[in-house]
């Protein structure tokens, strides 16, 4: 194979937001969204029938909507635990990808399949991949037989709705939504797509920065070990200004960069670099893969990314931006369309979810018990929103529900480690699937796992390890609290020793708030969930609550008094509930349609202060 140019690359930082992989771009892709043909298999024969190669697929569905969605054409919420999905993948599709023989390799990516999938080509088994939030990527390439005008692509997916060890998060496991659970997202509900790659590649790529020191690490992960030692060269640029630029020479199928920033320990030019919610200042980079010199020639590879400068810590009672005290401003997110579920409906409405919450005076969003769509966080990245990552719960303890967390929860950090957006991650939402922690040795074991083995994958951010009360070890101490009182939440958060009384004491919900006798070590004090007022005209009789109003005008005043005494308070930040009407939960700030309920201008004006 004689030796390739690197190919050309594009600013990943300017990127319109359609590439499902925005931290790890290549131009050329082919998006296989669309309509497929679908088939349910209620009594699960497929597999014994050969549907993974000749099966009868009776109806077709839109790909990436589950079909319990309206968009998916389907819109069928019924119990369907098995799923069929075939599409046929012709000569066009192929050659799209920019398959040539520096670029023999074809990589199907499946950015999320709800629960279990598994996938053929031509009835050639690919592989599969267990866990409904996080991509896997197979080799399709020895699969494709040249003499057939189209190649047969089928996946099979597996989501149990009435498993509760299984990590679903707000996907309810009774047939109808009830209380604060929703429709289901089964199946396929991210991007699928193809791209074409030289044998030795890219696969993964990993940005750690140290502000103190001036400098960026990067992991970079191949898909093997390389043959013979390569050239791994990586460049850093600020607009037109590069920054960094190092190449080194390895033989490992994972290698270690780190780069010095020089204009970075420069401290009257250091903020213009930083990355923040006002200043949201994203670097871009070039990772080119080549021979090293006096190897054999061979095919290059060449991948654009971008990262941020920035740090997110806690101490002194404060969450720490850039080593600064920051207030956070935060609304609970539960990333839900009416017409899409868990998908979003369009790559521009994951835009626009990131304006509406900064333009309704939020500097941060907890994405709720939901993975987010990785087009999301590059639109947190790029237009400055900070986000808490949460994992979806389980609601039964057992090893089977530990181990598929241990794996999900690894795969998710994984995934989305390089975001800067992302300052908080949280394993545990209010003891769901550790409902006896607080008298349960082996539960609380767990937690104590979790928030270790989270500082243990990721050491640049705080980790809360049960957000909402019966914490062990913590980053943050966060109290969810729906008092619709504004006196009792003044009262209750007033001061330093009114924390201290609730901490160590029973919580508004009626859980104690920490487990263990651990030292404090500065941590901040958070209310993550509070408000909750339920604005819903002419619907009062079907939807729910924590606390009701009956006009926009009673909206204004109730929703005023909460966030003025919370924001009144001896408090690190808020996170309030919630940015959107879902289903038959009416509490949104704007309803299930994204329009808000009283003026955007208006919202600002009492959540900004």
């Amino acid at each position: 194979m004689s030796t390739s140019a690197a190919p050309s690359l594009v600013r990943a930082s300017i990127q319109d937001g359609t590439y499902p992989r925005p931290q790890l771009v290549r131009a050329d892709w082919v998006d296989l969204c669309g309509t497929w043909q679908l088939a349910t298999d209620d009594a699960d024969e497929g597999l014994a029938a050969g549907w993974s190669d000749a099966g009868s697929f009776d109806r077709t569905v839109v790909v990436p909507f589950p079909p319990e969605s309206p968009a998916s054409g389907v819109a069928d919420t019924g119990f369907h635990p098995v799923l069929w999905y075939r599409r046929d993948l012709s000569a066009d599709d192929l050659d799209s990808t920019g398959r040539s023989a520096d670029r023999p390799t074809v990589l199907l990516h499946l950015g999320a399949v709800d629960h279990r999938a598994d996938v053929w080509l031509n009835g050639t088994y690919l592989g599969g991949h267990v866990g409904g939030s996080t991509p896997f990527t197979l080799d399709v390439t020895r699969a494709i037989d040249p003499d057939r005008a189209a190649q047969n692509l089928v996946v099979r997916a597996f989501d149990d709705p009435a498993d509760v060890e299984q990590h679903r998060g707000k996907q309810d496991w009774q047939r109808d939504a009830h209380s604060i659970w929703y429709d289901r997202t089964s199946g396929i509900w991210q991007p699928v797509w193809l791209e074409a790659v030289p044998e030795l590649h890219v696969t993964h790529l990993t940005w750690t920065t140290d502000l103190h020191a001036g400098s960026v690490t990067l992991d970079v992960e191949l898909n093997r070990r390389p043959a013979a030692p390569v050239d791994l060269r990586v460049e850093i640029d600020h607009e037109t200004s590069q920054l960094a630029s190092v190449t080194v020479q390895t033989s490992e199928p994972r290698s270690t960069v780190q780069m010095s920033v020089p204009r970075q320990r420069n401290g009257q030019d250091y903020e213009t670099l930083l990355w923040s919610p006002e200043h949201p200042t994203l670097l871009d980079a070039r990772v080119h893969l080549v021979p090293a010199a006096g190897q054999a020639p061979a095919a290059a590879d060449g991948v654009s990314s971008y990262l941020g400068l920035r740090s997110a810590s806690t101490g002194g009672g404060h969450f720490l931006l850039n080593d600064r005290p920051y207030y956070v401003r935060s609304v609970l997110n539960q990333g839900f369309w009416p017409q899409s579920h868990l998908a979003a409906p369009s790559a521009d409405a994951l835009r626009a979810e990131v304006q509406l919450i900064k333009d309704l005076g939020f500097n941060a969003n907890r994405v709720h018990q939901k993975i987010e769509d990785p087009r999301f966080l590059f639109w947190a990245d790029r237009l400055g929103l900070l986000v808490w990552e949460e994992a979806p719960s389980a609601y039964q303890f057992s090893g089977t529900a530990v181990r598929r967390m241990l794996t999900e929860w690894s795969e998710a950090i994984h995934r989305d480690a390089s975001h800067p957006c992302i300052v908080t991650w949280v394993p545990i939402n209010e003891s769901w699937g550790v409902q006896h922690v607080a008298h349960d040795e082996q539960m609380r074991h767990y937690t104590q796992a979790l928030w270790h083995l989270t500082h243990a994958l990721d050491g640049t951010r705080p980790v809360v390890s049960n957000d909402g009360w019966e914490l062990t070890d913590s980053d943050v101490w966060s109290v969810h609290d729906y008092d619709a009182s504004p006196e009792a939440l003044a009262e209750r958060y007033r001061d330093p020793a009114a924390l201290t009384t609730l901490l160590e004491g029973v919580g508004p919900a009626g859980r104690r708030m920490r487990l263990t006798g651990e030292a404090d070590r500065g941590q901040p004090v958070m209310l993550t969930e509070f408000g909750g007022i339920t604005f819903a005209a002419g619907a009062e009789d079907s939807t729910w609550g924590y606390s009701r109003v009956g006009t926009a005008e009673d909206l204004d005043a109730h929703l005023s008094a909460v966030v003025g005494a919370v924001r009144g308070a001896h408090l690190a930040g808020f996170c309030y509930t919630q940015l959107a009407d879902t289903l038959q939960e009416a509490n949104g700030l704007v309803d299930e349609h994204r329009r808000p309920k009283i003026p955007a201008e208006r919202i600002r004006q009492i959540i900004s202060g």
